[in-house]
This record gives structure tokens, sequence and C-alpha cells, in this order.
């Protein structure tokens, strides 16, 4: 660790130390499920992991799928929230500004596929981000909710619905074609997103974190259909370089994460799923990073770059689903 480093963590130690949530007793948290018996318990456990989909191979004999994401988010976090404050709002134009286009110029220079998932409201705020996603041919669009609502909050499956189907027709007017991949606005299921998912006929999910591999999603014990292509919050770019200030938010240190995941996904023989935000990997210092970790997997042998599509459509026909 760096001199830089190491001061940036004493910093927020000592900012941890003396912030009032820490220096106060923490108060009680609710344990509903103390009075729970096994079977109540179980009974709660709605969306579960069915058949693991890992392929015996990856195409022409790949050892590693690896699928690059991006959350087109922008400004629609802040506008779902009403937090209006222009400097906030312009944080998130960021992305579609100067984010978005840097992260396609660095695609197109190593020729990569990518899935970009969109709030449907950030497209009409920035319509030129479609266009340009898709004018290469090689990257594809995906739904990621009507303004990044917060589905546990929406908690109307009336209103849910009506959220979902307007991303769809908006999207799929867009891109001149109906998306075939959907993630969760902040990952976040509702007890209607699966079925509602599942009705629409999108081929996979990308919101949910029971495996490395690709699975089937499950709804109270029944198959959906719904092909699962795993995330997790260590392979994200928002929580590990979005703190406020920037404290430890080192692209390097970040990568280090990013480049291990991948290097025992590639031991194995598994499927690598990085999730990136243009608001926040789009910044310079952050591309020169994504970069590194790109050249870091372009320089091992049999590494299969795909979209979530791709993917989805492969483990589904050599998966056994």
């Amino acid at each position: 660790m760096s001199v830089m480093q190491k001061a940036s963590l004493h910093i927020l130690v000592g900012l941890l130390l003396t912030c009032p949530a820490f220096a106060q007793p923490a108060p009680a948290i609710p344990q509903p499920g103390l009075k729970l018996s096994v079977d109540q318990l179980k009974a709660q456990i709605h969306v579960t992991a069915g058949k693991r989909l890992r392929p015996k191979s990856w195409p022409n004999g790949a050892r590693v799928a690896v699928a690059l994401s991006f959350d087109v988010d922008n400004q629609t976090t802040p506008l779902v929230r009403g937090d209006l404050a222009p400097g906030v709002l312009s944080r998130g134009e960021y992305g579609a500004l100067e984010g978005l286009p840097r992260i396609l110029r660095l695609l197109d220079k190593h020729q990569l596929p990518a899935s970009f998932f969109i709030p449907a409201v950030s497209d009409i705020l920035h319509p030129q981000m479609v266009r340009d996603i898709m004018a290469s041919g090689r990257h594809e669009v995906a739904v990621h909710g009507w303004v990044h609502e917060l589905l546990t909050s929406v908690n109307n499956e009336a209103d849910e619905q009506r959220l979902l189907d307007q991303a769809i027709a908006h999207l799929t007017k867009a891109m001149g074609k109906r998306p075939v991949g959907y993630r969760a606005p902040s990952w976040a299921f509702s007890p209607y997103t699966l079925g509602q998912v599942a009705k629409a006929g999108f081929l996979y999910d990308s919101s949910l974190m029971a495996s490395d591999d690709a699975y089937e999603v499950m709804l109270d014990g029944k198959a959906t259909g719904v092909i699962e292509l795993p995330i997790e919050w260590i392979l994200d770019d928002f929580p590990l370089l979005n703190l406020p200030g920037g404290l430890l938010a080192s692209p390097d240190l970040v990568n280090q994460t990013f480049q291990s995941e991948f290097d025992v996904a590639y031991e194995e023989g598994g499927l690598y799923i990085l999730t990136m935000h243009p608001h926040v990997t789009g910044h310079r210092s952050r591309i020169a990073a994504l970069e590194k970790l790109i050249l870091h997997m372009k320089s091992r042998p049999g590494v299969w770059f795909a979209t979530h599509e791709q993917v989805a459509r492969h483990v589904k026909e050599n998966g056994g689903l």
C-alpha cells in the first residue's frame, strides 16, 4: 500500500470514528425471524437459484466468458429521489456527456462488446446515447427500469407493471427491436418483479447473486425459464469508487479485486461479469484503470468477450436448460 493510500485509509478511519453514528450506541435492529419456525422461514424465501448453467465449453474453445456491463443511470437516481440540486444532477449528467462517449471509445479501440442497462428516462433525457451504443453493431441495450425506481418502495403490483411496460415500450422504439435482458434498478426485486420479468418473456435477468455461474431462476419452487447472469457488489464500481470525497477511491486498488476475480474465473473456466456506470468509471483515471484490466484479460489466451445476450443464449443452448 502506497503512502497516499495509507493516508487515505487513516483519514477515512478518523472520519468514521468521529461520526455521530459511530459514537452513539447502535439502535436495536428488528429481528422478526427469531419468532418464526423453520417452515415459516423457508416459506419467506420466494426467489431461489435453480439449475446451474455452466456449459462444458465456451465458443471457439475459450476458457472463460467475460461480460462487461454498464448501468447508464446518469441523472435518474437523484431524479427518482427528488434530489434536484443542480450539482447532484450535473454529476449524473457527466455520464451522458463525457463518461459514455469515453467508454465507447475504449471499447471501439479494443473491439469489445458490452451490455448497457438503461433506465428509459436516461435515454429520454439524452436520446443520442442509444444510437451511439448501437452504432458499432457489437453492443446490447437492455432494460434497467423506467426512472431507476426502487421497486421495493413502489410496493404496488399494478404500478410496477406500468413502469416495466413503459420502459420496454420506450427502449423497443429507441432500439428498433425489443430488448431481451433485464436488470432491476439497484438490483432490488419486489415480490412482483420476477413474475413480471418472466411474463414479459425476457431471456435473462442480471440482478441476483446466488452463484458465479449462470443459473435458472426459480419462483416459489417453480422454474421460470429466466436465465440469471449473476452480479456481485465487489464487481461493481459504484460502491467501490463512489465514496464521498473520493476517499480510498483508487482505481488501481479496485482493479486488484476485479483482476483477482477474473483470474480465478479463468482458472475455473467460468463466467466473469463486471458492472460499471458511465458517471463513475467514465472519469479519466477510471478509464485508464479499466484499460489496464482489459489488457490483462486480453493477455490470456482463450477469453471470450460477449454481451449478456450472447452469454445467455450460449448457456441456454449448451447448459442443459
